[in-house]
């Protein structure tokens, strides 16, 4: 019981730390047009990086560690579909950017300026990720109440 309870708190706390992370990542890729504005960008990635592990591995413990109601439940509830479903495409975006600062870091690494042009573009993906990571939340506040089950599964 402790650890389903300690486990849920922890998931729960990433989802925060994870939209505080992806909106302070916005904000600084919104101005980073020169490569002193990169330090808070590479600082809120780092903390949208931590979370989406702890969401990532708190998630799987919960569903297929034994933890929870079962992986039979996780499988049949849909809104654990959408959540997953949600999850993937947040991932599918998060390519382009992880990139883009990995390869702004090896540039500063290495002395030269890094090309900032689409650090716009890299703010928007993070806007959509957002909606998605909110969506998430509705997901699985659903799911903890049972809706989109048929009646008497829950």
């Amino acid at each position: 019981m402790l650890v389903r309870w300690l486990l849920a708190a922890i998931h729960l706390l990433a989802y925060g730390l994870a939209l505080a992370s992806i909106l302070r990542r916005t904000w600084a890729l919104r101005r980073a047009t020169v490569p002193a504005a990169l330090r808070s960008v590479f600082r809120a990635d780092t903390g949208w990086g931590i979370s989406a592990l702890f969401l990532i591995v708190t998630g799987l413990m919960r569903a297929f560690g034994g933890f929870e109601k079962g992986t039979d439940y996780y499988l049949h509830e849909p809104l654990f579909h959408v959540k997953m479903t949600l999850l993937v495409l947040i991932l599918l975006l998060e390519i382009a950017p992880m990139l883009a600062l990995m390869r702004w870091r090896a540039a500063l690494r290495k002395g030269s300026p890094p090309d900032l042009r689409r650090a716009r573009r890299y703010a928007h993906i993070c806007v959509i990720q957002t909606v998605l990571l909110i969506a998430m939340v509705f997901a699985a506040s659903g799911m903890a109440r049972g809706i989109g089950l048929p009646t008497g599964v829950v």
